[in-house]
């Protein structure tokens, strides 16, 4: 998992975004492989960007946090 900050940009009709090269690498990701991108504006609280969810989830807090925890510290 990485965590980067970047800036979108204009792709066509579309919004962009770019990763890395380092954290590309670091993570083994390649082209045309499917991510997970979560997007988070940088002024938005955790209670708007968590609520997204509300309805969606169906796990406990915990279940995610204990996933989180695994994927993350690799336990």
């Amino acid at each position: 998992m990485i965590e980067v900050e970047t800036i979108t940009r204009k792709w066509g009709n579309s919004i962009g975004i770019t990763l890395p090269k380092d954290e590309l690498e670091k993570e083994e990701i390649t082209e045309n492989e499917p991510v997970l991108v979560l997007v988070i504006k940088q002024n938005q609280t955790p209670k708007s960007t968590f609520g997204m969810f509300k309805n969606k989830i169906h796990k406990s807090t915990q279940q995610i946090k204990d996933e989180l925890k695994k994927e993350l510290y690799n336990e």
